[in-house]
C-alpha cells in the first residue's frame, strides 16, 4: 500500500494545507485504493469533556477520504460531501483515519473510512465511521503552490 514515490508526493500535497500543518497531520499509508491519515492528540484538538472535538474527527475522515479516492483517481479532486457518525467519545494519544475506496467512477469516487484512537498501549479503539462522495474536477485556482 506505500508506494514510495506516491506517498512522497501525497505527502508533499498535504503539506501545502495549512490547515493540515496546523493539526499536525502525516500520511502515513497511500495506495491501493487506500489511504491512512494520522494526528497526534493534543489539548488543543479537545473539547471541553475532554474528548477530541468532532471538527478534529470531521477534518481526519474528510481528507482521509479524499486521499484514498487520490490513490485511484489522481490528484483532481474536491469533497463533494461526506456523512460520520460518532461512535464513542475520542480518547487517547494518535488519532487515525482509515479509508479504502468503495466505487471509483469517471467523475466520482465514494470512498469510506474509520477513525480510531491509539492509547499509550496500543490499543485502538473504533471512535467514528464515515462515508463521502469524491469530485474528480479540474483543478482549482489555488493561492498556495503545488507541489
Amino acid at each position: 500500500m506505500n508506494d514510495a514515490p506516491d506517498l512522497a508526493l501525497a505527502r508533499k500535497a498535504l503539506a501545502a494545507q495549512p490547515f493540515s500543518v496546523l493539526l499536525g497531520a502525516r500520511l502515513v499509508a497511500f495506495g491501493g485504493g487506500e489511504a491512512t491519515l494520522e494526528l497526534d492528540i493534543r489539548e488543543e484538538l479537545l473539547q471541553q469533556y475532554g474528548f477530541v472535538h468532532g471538527g478534529v474527527l470531521g477534518y481526519a475522515a474528510d481528507n482521509a477520504l479524499t486521499f484514498a479516492a487520490g490513490t485511484v483517481t489522481g490528484d483532481r479532486l474536491l469533497t463533494a460531501g461526506y456523512t460520520i457518525d460518532y461512535l464513542r467519545p475520542a480518547t487517547g494519544t494518535l488519532l487515525r483515519a482509515h479509508a479504502q475506496v468503495v466505487r471509483a467512477g469517471r467523475t466520482r469516487t465514494v470512498s469510506r473510512c474509520d477513525l480510531s484512537t491509539v492509547d499509550d498501549a496500543g490499543a485502538e479503539t473504533l471512535c467514528a465511521v464515515a462515508q463521502g462522495a469524491i469530485a474528480v474536477s479540474e483543478r482549482p485556482e489555488t493561492r498556495f503552490p503545488q507541489p
